[in-house]
């Protein structure tokens, strides 16, 4: 979204679609619409290809239904590169932006065969399996991080950083009270944000189960449980409490919010994956954060982005697998933090040093001057 509106800055009649396969399709068609944008949204057939960090062949035996989860994605896969194959036939662009998911996969493999430029982008310090296979016909690299983390070649790699809305930036004192007001919160309490993203993390909503009782004696809480868990966290609705539309408690859950950027602007503390998309938001906003790195990711790339931040004393870092048996580490983490505003300064100025201005705006310009050529 941050790119599209930097494009159309520049070339206000740009014709862009956006494509994404049908688990974020809701989500996609709630951001652009709330956000007024003229995007024509497509679903695409694709399929991910299941890694995880530790598993060998007798990991991957005992648990079959992965080996036939990537089996059936692996038509899935086939599929969605035929259907953008005869998409990109019957409406050719100047110019494809891939974001380096595995919906990139299939569209990238059409492209590549009817040679429609495109530009592949990497969020994370490790690139991923889609641009691993994607980059070498790539027209252009955009790099999330400093390129002495990829082993791209540097005529067609650029730093660009991460691009994020121009909503994601740092809040007065006045503001904050004035969002956690509009969320139904005591203005003067201190606030935790919980989330796992737009479809959630398991490992976290279960840990804040846990530890809730607890974490509301102290501060409000809001849970964004994510669109794939919320049904599963239904029992915390006991907490939230309304009355005449009024929040009447200092606990709340949704399922997603196409407006995060309040969410975290009015929060004190954020518990949160190391996405980093999701940590390049709270470092524009200038958050102290709690971070759990999934650790089964294929390349642990989470775990090597927290590592980095922690190491820059930038977020305070928990393990998952920790947590998960021990639910009170999370505990501790966050009251840490609610009970220190000297190191809740630290972190949150120490993470929005790594901001890098403009990641949107060069990432439009490389994408318009690819489109160009």
């Amino acid at each position: 979204m941050a790119v599209v509106r930097e494009i159309w800055k520049i070339r206000p009649r740009a014709k862009i679609d956006f494509w994404t396969d049908k688990k974020y399709y809701k989500n996609a068609r709630k951001i652009t619409v709330e956000n007024g944008m003229d995007v024509d949204i497509k679903r695409v057939s694709a399929g991910k290809f299941r890694r995880y960090a530790g598993f060998g062949l007798m990991d991957y035996l005992r648990h079959f239904d992965i080996v036939l989860n990537n089996i059936a994605d692996f038509f899935r896969l086939v599929a969605g590169f035929f259907q953008s194959l005869f998409r990109l036939i019957a409406h050719r662009p100047d110019v494809i932006f891939l974001k380096g998911g595995y919906v990139c996969l299939p569209v990238g493999m059409a492209a590549r065969l009817l040679r429609i430029p495109y530009v592949i982008h990497d969020s994370d310090s490790v690139p991923g399996l889609t641009n691993r296979l994607l980059a070498k016909k790539a027209a252009k690299i955009a790099t999330g991080m400093p390129l002495k983390y990829y082993n791209y070649p540097e005529d067609r790699a650029e730093w660009t950083g991460i691009p994020i809305s121009e909503e994601f930036k740092p809040v007065s004192e006045a503001k904050q009270k004035k969002l956690k007001k509009e969320l139904g919160f005591d203005p003067d309490q201190k606030l935790v944000l919980a989330t796992g993203g737009s479809l959630g993390a398991q490992d976290i909503n279960l840990t804040m189960r846990e530890i809730l009782p607890e974490l509301l004696k102290h501060s409000s809480v809001m849970l964004v449980a994510g669109r794939e868990r919320y049904p599963e966290m239904m029992d915390l609705k006991e907490y939230e409490k309304w009355e005449d539309g009024v929040l009447q408690s200092n606990f709340r859950m949704v399922e997603f919010s196409s407006e995060m950027w309040k969410l975290i602007g009015a929060a004190d503390v954020v518990v949160s994956r190391a996405g980093a998309s999701t940590m390049t938001e709270l470092s524009g906003m200038a958050k102290p954060v709690v971070m759990v790195p999934n650790e089964e990711l294929p390349g642990r790339h989470q775990v090597k982005n927290a590592k980095a931040y922690e190491k820059a004393e930038a977020a305070v870092v928990v393990s998952d697998s920790k947590m998960m048996k021990k639910p009170e580490l999370l505990l501790e983490a966050i009251m840490h933090l609610l009970r220190s505003e000297k190191e809740r300064e630290k972190l949150a100025n120490n993470l929005h040093s790594f901001t890098k201005d403009n990641a949107a705006e060069n990432l439009a310009k490389m994408v318009i001057g690819v489109a160009g050529q």
